[in-house]
């Protein structure tokens, strides 16, 4: 006998670099505007296209596109971001940089590294102690 419970569906968390960066755009399409996160996509390019309003991104080695990641998209919210788009789109999984995390660790990174730093210091004093 089969569960009585639906099986959750899948929460997506979407990268924008054009339009959809713009909360107002957001707002009308979705309703609301999701929590979202400042973000990099590594190895593209965006460029704009010839008498379109809306821009374009290719895979580039070495280029980086700035966009944001837009988190908790409902499956009908991503049906919506998908018509929304041009018929040139399609939509990949891909690996994106949160600046997010960077801004949350930076403070963490700069302790570590001052601790470091002391450490390190310290050792060269005394080596330089051994040394004379």
């Amino acid at each position: 006998m089969g569960s009585s419970f639906a099986a959750a569906a899948p929460i997506s968390n979407v990268f924008v670099y054009g339009s959809l960066l713009a909360n107002d755009v957001v707002r009308v399409l979705l309703g609301r505007v999701p929590p979202s996160s400042p973000a990099v996509l590594p190895h593209y390019q965006r460029f704009s296209i010839k008498e379109c309003v809306y821009p374009a991104i290719i895979p580039a080695q070495d280029k980086k596109v700035n966009g944001k990641v837009l988190f908790g998209i409902t499956p009908p919210e991503l049906y919506i971001l998908d018509v929304f788009e041009d018929v040139e789109y399609e939509r990949k999984t891909a690996n994106v940089l949160l600046e997010e995390w960077k801004l949350l660790h930076i403070e963490d990174f700069m302790k570590m590294t001052k601790a470091f730093m002391e450490k390190w210091s310290y050792l060269i004093q005394r080596l330089d102690r051994l040394e004379t």
